[in-house]
């Protein structure tokens, strides 16, 4: 498989556009090994206007009289199997090299008329060569929110050059979100779905599917046009109409905070209004973004009271929002210092997700299986509750809910300490059925929890709470955030602890005069670590943000 790329973007590979060529080849060649591939950027080739002589026509049929790099190209046009086009949007239509790119394939045609099925237009004249076997495919991006409804310039010109329908198109809206690090979560997702599309294309067609995502709006249109707006670094307010007076510039800075401030998700609003300052403390620059039930504005005096307060150089913030450095290992490392409450950085991505606004993905489009942390427990405080009214009706009974267990995970995600638990509470039922005492084996199951919890504190990465408490904290996500690790940690070594003092202290209290307070005791306890778990989950993360 023989492809050509021709890259009319003046900016060569640096072009928007052939961010999603790149993407789409790498697809086709995942599909099609062993496809060479030429590439020929129109801005570095030397291609002269036509001048409309006609003498490839009639005195040296075939060859044009101008002598530049279009000769080679024609040969490359004739060498590729497929042909891949790609260029931006300039004004409604091809950038002008390419434009003479275009007009110097004269050569290419014969003078006479003819008319072929698919041609557009009236008249046309037939090609030199049998092109009938070759492809075509036409990758662009523009600066519009979408691409609908501003490409029928471009799909005139290409439907005269190819037939109508005869070749494949790919028209990206908000082509310039692709050049912002920032944004690489929203762009990166779009740039897989033309991969996709790359690997549909070579194996035959594009699916419907495949089309329809990429049809999707890369951001709301209001987020776009707002980020847009922001991008060119001038106050839109002080340009007048129609007048060439000096526009006021802001400084990057602000162009930046104003463009996150364009991704807030007003949906997310909890019912009042949020103050997030944001302190430059490299540059000494400070804004404030307000972020209220119909969006969101940035104030520059500082007059206003803030909620959460972010005190980090410019270069660090960047490379958070850039993707180059998670943001909790940048708060772990004291790169950045966060004050004031800190609920919103807990639920950043709910308020700045920057999410499509179309149906996401279909991998997407199912819900993911939460872990429950009632199945890990309610066996054992059944266990511990009911043997202490009656041993034999309560072993039953425990044996009966961990039976039915597993009837739940058909809507729960199951954990390695779920399947644990499963099996020793049935397994200390069964001890006390056969004989064993409630006063050994009662202090020997709360030995037994605690060190589960312990061993997944100390032997495995990620802590048993970490699995449990991950669903309200963005899920499977959570588990790469060293500090929420760290957290659970903690909390899992304490819950370990608590139950290996329950466990010796019920071993003494069973076998004294306090035996019959030891099933409150061991049950107030319980509630007051959660008390204090929940206390903890706010107050160690915030702690750390502060920088101590």
């Amino acid at each position: 498989m023989h492809i050509l790329v021709i890259n009319g973007s003046p900016k060569g590979e640096k072009s928007n556009s052939y961010q999603l060529t790149k993407a789409f080849l790498e697809g086709i060649k995942q599909e099609a090994a062993g496809a060479e591939i030429r590439e020929r950027a129109v801005c570095r080739m030397e291609i002269k206007p036509c001048l409309g002589c006609f003498l490839c026509w009639n005195r040296t049929p075939g060859k044009c009289c101008i002598g530049d790099d279009m000769e080679q190209l024609i040969q490359d046009l004739l060498w590729a199997d497929i042909t891949v086009w790609s260029f931006p949007l300039y004004y409604y239509t091809v950038p002008g090299s390419l434009k003479n790119l275009i007009d110097r394939q004269l050569p290419m045609l014969l003078p006479f008329m003819e008319e072929t099925e698919g041609q557009a237009g009236n008249g046309g004249h037939p090609s030199r060569y049998d092109m009938s076997e070759k492809r075509t495919v036409v990758i662009s991006t523009c600066g519009f929110y979408t691409a609908e409804g501003n490409y029928d310039g471009v799909c005139n010109l290409f439907d005269h050059l190819c037939g109508q329908g005869n070749y494949t198109k790919i028209f990206c809206g908000q082509g310039e979100l692709f050049r912002v690090p920032e944004l690489s979560s929203v762009t990166g997702d779009y740039l897989s779905s033309v991969e996709q599309a790359g690997r549909e294309y070579a194996g035959g067609g594009i699916s419907a599917q495949s089309r329809e995502r990429l049809a999707q709006l890369l951001l709301p249109r209001e987020t776009f046009e707002a980020c847009a707006d922001a991008s060119w670094g001038i106050e839109k307010e002080s340009i007048e109409t129609g007048k060439n007076g000096d526009a006021k510039k802001v400084s990057d800075t602000l162009a930046f905070t104003k463009q996150m401030a364009a991704l807030y998700r007003k949906e997310s609003w909890p019912g009042r209004d949020i103050v997030l300052e944001m302190c430059y403390t490299d540059v000494e620059e400070r804004y404030q973004i307000v972020m209220g039930k119909d969006g969101s504005h940035v104030c520059t005096d500082g007059t206003l009271t803030a909620d959460t307060r972010i005190e980090t150089p410019v270069a660090v913030w960047r490379s958070i929002a850039a993707g180059e450095i998670r943001g909790d290992e940048a708060m772990m490392q004291g790169l950045y210092r966060v004050k004031g409450d800190f609920k919103l950085m807990l639920k950043w991505d709910d308020y700045f997700g920057g999410s499509r606004p179309q149906a996401k993905r279909e991998q997407e489009t199912f819900a993911q299986k939460n872990t429950d942390m009632s199945i890990l427990l309610i066996p054992w405080i059944v266990l511990w509750v009911a043997v202490s009214v009656s041993r034999q009706k309560g072993c039953l009974i425990g044996i009966a809910v961990c039976a039915l267990v597993p009837l739940v995970f058909y809507r729960n995600k199951k954990t390695l300490y779920d399947v644990i638990s499963g099996v020793l509470v049935p397994g200390f039922c069964i001890a006390m059925l056969i004989g064993i005492s409630e006063k050994q084996m009662l202090p020997v199951s709360y030995l037994t929890f605690g060190v589960m919890w312990l061993a997944s504190c100390f032997g495995e990465r990620i802590p048993l709470t970490a699995h449990y408490s991950k669903n309200g904290y963005g899920g499977e996500k959570a588990l790469q955030n060293p500090l929420f690790i760290k957290t659970n940690r903690i909390l899992t070594m304490l819950w370990g602890i608590l139950y290996l003092f329950t466990a010796v202290g019920s071993w003494f209290m069973m076998r004294s005069a306090l035996s019959s307070l030891s099933g409150l005791i061991n049950s107030v306890l319980p509630v007051l670590m959660g008390i204090f778990t929940v206390w903890f989950q706010r107050w160690y993360p915030a702690r750390v943000a502060r920088g101590k």
